[in-house]
């Protein structure tokens, strides 16, 4: 670790700490050449996958556009914010352990939907609409089914 202070490339650790979550380390450190001390904070980085349009196209993983879906479709629902907090991160989370460096933008929808079958089956109703891009009542009628079943 380089000193903040006069750039020396050595640097002794005096005392580490984890917090109190547990998901950072604290470490003292001690320049050795002009013997100022100071701290770091250590974290752990998980990478999303990259997403793959179905044009080939591909984009970072963005928990923007995922919590607008949400939003969207369970426009004037019932359904508890934290609740849509927790679908979030529970798509986050099995994107993670997916353990691949790209995804489709297909398995991220279903997902979304798998998540939103849960929550509410008139925002799973909307998002289907969209995503399977329905053409007919028929198509309703199978996604309505699919809910109730």
């Amino acid at each position: 670790m380089k000193c903040p202070f006069c750039g020396a490339q050595e640097t002794q650790v005096i005392d580490s700490r984890v917090s109190d979550e547990g998901d950072q380390v604290r470490r003292r450190r001690r320049c050795t050449v002009c013997h100022k001390r100071f701290t770091t904070y250590e974290n752990a980085e998980l990478r999303m996958p990259t997403v793959v349009k179905s044009n080939g196209q591909r984009e970072d993983y963005s928990r923007k556009k995922i919590e607008l879906s949400l939003h969207r479709a369970l426009h004037k629902r019932p359904v508890p914010e934290e609740q849509i907090a927790a679908a979030i991160e529970r798509i986050e989370q099995a994107l993670l352990n997916e353990a691949r460096r790209e995804l489709p933008t297909r398995k991220v929808g279903e997902m979304v939907m798998a998540e939103l079958k849960q929550l509410d089956q008139v925002g799973y109703v909307r998002f289907a609409s969209v995503y399977r891009s329905f053409s007919d009542v028929e198509e309703f009628k199978q996604a309505i089914r699919e809910v109730t079943k």
